[in-house]
């Protein structure tokens, strides 16, 4: 059992000082170790000024959504003043996951890895490292991110982009009052190190390599993978990966550098890098000449990005073997989009800055989620029917036309507003694809899905085609993921057994997206068996 308490706390970064939301204190907050199979609890105690929800991404939560945290979907919001006992229940994840806020964009500072290690008495599928170090990779603004996150709601366009990236917390050499703080890691000439890297950027995927150096990626996403050498990698927000760095080159020192990719055309982002320093122990003059910094790809080097994302596999081997649904019972196709509403003409306290005096907007098949007063997870419990949610999301885009044209109708652009969930029957086989539309502005999205691990059976670019593409799936070794970048102007195809009763939620984790509707909820009907239904709701979970 753990306490973490939810507190502000100053912190001081680009020469100037704030609070921050923090966890115990610490930024990025603790981390959480675990064993295969476990169950640990975790009492949240919020002492902020605020109300904040925990949300512990990759965590399968079997049965167990009382305790997933997204607000207003599986919970009402932990006031300040009050305490949440979560119960983390550990499945077949193993490896590298974390936790964060999720609420409005508490997320920014509130963070931190979860290590899953394997079960007593098994071991890791490669030989063992010397050392295993985590990498967490986030966002830092300057200006108090409640009050970024009120005026991007206010204003209608685009959020301020951040003031620098981190690593663990630190900017790096490269901005100001850095230099002293940056994250070193030392390193032993012929030794191997385990890595274990997170993307915690708030509005950003990002390449990341270390200079001079190739990363070995053998894990993503709680889950383990055939060993893939790369000199980089692309990670986006909500992604994990597990790296293996060998210590071959010559003593000194090397940069770890992270930078944005950023696919979309006129889409502002923070352009600049962050770096932390590997370092080689030994008696050379280890300040003669400066780090070297890597190579990293053009920042929007899609072909890069799809290219990393689509060479992924799973390890697929006896004692960690996966099960990938052949057969699909429900096949979803959604839409993911950039939209833009018409400026309302009644007078309100917000501003119109999207594209031509519109207010921007973001959606999937169309419909641009609106949360409910109350989470649907009560609704759904207590059987409170058509109150907060509507059963009609539809499986299919309710407008089909050419998602990847440069040119398309302003009409297109307008999306419905609405709380509408997808039922699911237990134990039904799921295929959905996300086709990524260039609606207002093609860009990216890494779509997240609480409650399960999928299998990204398939990637591309272009307009995904019912009748070709799935010849090509890979159904034999697909990457098991929480989180999949669909690609600017392409698509994704995932599969999944339903095999976890309750509500759970699917959305884009670029924050931006999120808050503008690029979500929507997946509701798996409890089976007949006693086995199959919700564990109960805790005694404390809190009420709006």
């Amino acid at each position: 059992m753990t306490a973490d308490e939810v507190k502000e706390t100053s912190y001081q970064r680009l020469c100037e000082s704030k609070s921050i939301l923090t966890v115990n204190g610490q930024f990025p907050g603790p981390t959480i170790y675990a064993r295969k199979g476990e169950t640990i609890i975790v009492d949240v105690y919020n002492e902020g000024k605020t109300n904040i929800t925990i949300h512990w991404h990759g965590v399968k939560q079997p049965r167990n959504p009382w305790s997933d945290g997204p607000e207003y979907i599986t919970q009402c919001p932990i006031q300040p003043g009050s305490k949440f006992r979560q119960m983390l229940i550990f499945s077949d994840e193993e490896g590298t996951l974390w936790w964060h806020a999720h609420r409005e964009w508490d997320r920014a500072t509130v963070y931190g890895a979860i290590v899953v290690y394997p079960k007593l008495g098994t071991t890791y599928p490669f030989p063992r490292p010397v050392a295993e170090l985590t990498l967490v990779l986030g966002e830092w603004w300057k200006e108090n991110i409640m009050l970024v996150y009120e005026q991007f709601i206010t204003s209608g366009g685009q959020p301020i982009d951040s003031d620098a990236y981190t690593i663990n917390g630190q900017p790096g050499d490269f901005y100001p009052c850095s230099e002293r703080e940056t994250f070193k890691l030392e390193v032993e000439c012929g030794k191997t190190y385990l890595l274990r890297i997170i993307n915690a950027a708030m509005n950003e995927m990002l390449f990341f390599r270390v200079a001079e150096h190739k990363l070995k990626v053998v894990g993503t996403d709680g889950s383990y993978t055939k060993p893939l050498t790369r000199e980089f990698i692309t990670i986006t927000p909500g992604q994990t990966f597990d790296c293996i760095l060998e210590a071959n080159q010559k003593p000194g020192r090397y940069y770890m550098a992270a930078r944005a990719y950023s696919s979309g055309v006129n889409v502002s982002f923070d352009n600049t890098t962050t770096t932390a320093i590997l370092e080689y122990k030994g008696n050379y003059d280890e300040y003669s000449s400066p780090p070297s910094l890597p190579d990293l790809p053009c920042y929007n080097d899609t072909l890069a990005s799809v290219d990393f994302s689509a060479s992924l596999r799973s390890l697929a081997s006896e004692d960690h073997p996966i099960s990938v649904p052949t057969e699909v019972k429900d096949r979803l196709i959604s839409t993911v989009s950039i939209n833009a509403y018409p400026c309302p003409i009644n007078g309100t306290n917000s501003t119109c800055q999207g594209p031509n005096g519109t207010r921007l907007a973001a959606s999937m098949n169309n419909i641009s989620f609106v949360n409910p007063s109350i989470d649907i997870l009560e609704a759904y419990y207590y059987h409170i029917k058509g109150v907060l949610f509507g059963e009609k999301f539809p499986k299919f885009p309710p407008y089909v036309f050419n998602y990847t044209a440069d040119v398309l109708p302003l009409q297109l652009e307008i999306p419905e507003s609405g709380t509408h969930v997808v039922m699911l029957k237990y134990n039904t086989t799921v295929e959905l694809v996300f086709q990524g539309t260039n609606l207002v502005a093609g860009i990216d999205h890494p779509m997240h899905l609480h409650g399960f691990n999928f299998y990204t059976v398939g990637l591309g670019l272009g307009n995904f085609d019912e009748g070709t593409d799935p010849l090509n799936y890979n159904l034999v070794d697909p990457p098991r993921q929480n989180t999949v970048a669909v690609p600017k102007r392409g698509w994704a195809a995932i599969r999944f057994k339903a095999d976890n009763p309750g509500v759970w939620f699917l959305h884009c984790h670029f924050e931006r997206h999120l808050t503008w509707g690029m979500r929507t909820v997946f509701i798996v009907r409890e089976g007949d068996c006693p086995d199959e239904k919700l564990l109960p709701r805790p005694l404390d979970m809190p009420l709006c």
